[in-house]
């Protein structure tokens, strides 16, 4: 049987405004100038540049603009275009809010040092992968179809610099998408021409082929041809480190294994990666924050220089007041000054969450500073105390996932180098006396034990074990194993050398 209740509910709803806020601070300071480029290009109310010091320049009051817009879900007003009575558009309190004074002020804490300087943006000009291997095509004596053929390849090549097709696949893309007929004969006959490119073992298909293409540009001799041979019929014993086997078919010595080993060594795995740039953000590192050390006391700036300056349209400013002054209100100007509205509202709400991006931000790195004050006055990494989201969420009275959104992504540079955000999370560890100590500090116990152990002999897991009960640290087996993982140390076994 079907009924009809009414129900009360108590629902949590986030605004637009606070969702614009939430993706904001997870936008790291290298790629803020490309948002605020987005933004601009979807919003003409909103400019770049300096504010006009005029007496005719408006200003906005944001903290009175949210209550405007209490009864509208979309910042506009409400309008029933189909009812007379609805050509009168109140913009009395809307205008008013415009007349107050010149500019919007954005802080000291949107520039960190006042605004005196002017915004600079690092750049980088540098050549991709792909381009340069175009540039190398370019020299091949080809005619236009297997030129293409040959483009064709080099666009299947990944990052890394290897070719994760096969032959068959490339020349089905060829026929499909470019209706050129081909073979897979010509194909790998283009891909043995494309891997005599720089940098050499590019076009590989696997990181044995890679190795091995590498070591034919060498000079030839007896460790070289050692190495091919190596590579070629022992790869897995090479890769597992069984020297013993090795040494045994090919009758080499001790001195000779050596040789081969360090040819090897010098080997790059990943040709292509000297080239490949997959986010600027992440190849050229810019901090967030600056940390410097004054007399014992961490002084803390923000990084804001890629932020331009932003203010609000002075033009669509104007039309909403001569529409104001208009006597005359259609249909067609009623439906333009509610877009302008909105868009205005979108510029101000913009300028105010990129206004309290920069506060959170300084907010929260404040409270990791306080927290973690010995490290920034030290250096000493030793000294990290445990810390996790909730510390800094509580110190804050944040929410822990919009802690976790500052910390994401983010750097401070500080005058003992430049950290990743999350570094100084760590979790707790306690030792025989029942002291607190960070996993951090663990970690860097660890990694010195195995940077000063015998190369010829590496600690094992269980001899790091009780290395570091000696140490006082009450730490299980399994533990170790996943510390040694998550700093990317291999195993024993391969950690050994001749």
């Amino acid at each position: 049987m079907l009924r009809q209740s009414t129900q009360q509910k108590l629902l949590q709803k986030l605004s637009p405004q606070q969702i614009q806020l939430m993706k904001l601070l997870q936008v790291p300071t290298a790629n803020l100038e490309e948002r605020i480029k987005e933004e601009l290009e979807e919003n003409p109310a909103l400019e770049a540049g300096n504010d006009i010091t005029s007496n005719d320049t408006d200003t906005y009051d944001l903290d009175d603009n949210d209550r405007d817009n209490d009864n509208s879900d979309d910042g506009g007003e409400e309008v029933e275009l189909s009812d007379d009575n609805a050509e009168k558009v109140d913009l009395d309190e809307f205008l008013r809010r415009e007349d107050d004074d010149g500019g919007y002020d954005y802080g000291d804490d949107y520039y960190g040092n006042g605004g005196d300087d002017k915004t600079v943006t690092p750049a980088s000009v540098e050549s991709s992968f792909h381009d340069n291997l175009l540039d190398q095509l370019g020299l091949l004596a080809l005619d236009e179809r297997r030129h293409r053929i040959a483009e064709q390849i080099i666009g299947s090549l990944d990052e890394d610099g290897y070719l994760r097709r096969e032959p068959g696949a490339i020349a089905d893309d060829l026929a499909f998408g470019q209706n050129i007929e081909t073979s897979t004969e010509e194909v790998e006959a283009l891909i043995k021409q494309i891997q005599q490119f720089d940098p050499p073992g590019i076009c590989a298909v696997t990181l044995q082929d890679c190795l091995v293409l590498q070591l034919k540009r060498l000079p030839d001799t007896k460790p070289v041809r050692d190495a091919i041979t190596i590579l070629s019929k022992y790869f897995d014993e090479f890769t597992k480190k069984h020297y013993d086997k090795i040494q045994k078919h090919l009758d080499l010595t001790n001195d000779g294994l050596k040789q081969v080993i360090n040819i090897i060594v010098k080997l790059n795995p990943r040709p292509g990666g000297a080239f490949a740039v997959v986010n600027k953000a992440e190849s050229y590192i810019i901090p967030d924050f600056f940390v410097f050390n004054n007399a014992g006391k961490p002084e803390l700036t923000l990084n804001s220089k890629n932020a331009p300056e932003l203010r609000v349209s002075e033009g669509y400013r104007e039309m909403m007041k001569a529409y104001d002054r208009s006597e005359k209100k259609n249909r067609s100007q009623k439906e333009a000054v509610m877009f302008i509205k909105q868009k205005l509202d979108a510029a101000k709400w913009f300028i105010d969450a990129i206004k309290q991006r920069q506060h959170t931000l300084l907010h929260t790195m404040q409270a990791i500073i306080e927290f973690q004050k010995e490290f920034f006055i030290t250096g000493d990494e030793s000294g990290l105390r445990p810390m996790i989201l909730k510390d800094i969420a509580q110190m804050t009275n944040l929410d822990i996932s919009t802690v976790s959104r500052v910390a994401n992504s983010k750097y401070v540079q500080t005058e003992y180098g430049t950290y990743k955000l999350k570094y100084f999370f760590s979790e707790a560890l306690h030792t025989e006396d029942g002291e607190e100590v960070s996993t951090r500090e663990v970690k860097t116990i660890l990694s010195d034990l195995i940077s000063g152990e015998n190369k010829r002999k590496p600690l094992s897991d269980e001899h790091l074990t009780d290395m570091l009960m000696e140490k006082g640290y009450n730490i299980a087996r399994r533990t170790v194993a996943k510390y040694r993982e998550q700093l990317n140390i291999p195993v024993a076994r391969l950690r050994k050398e001749l």
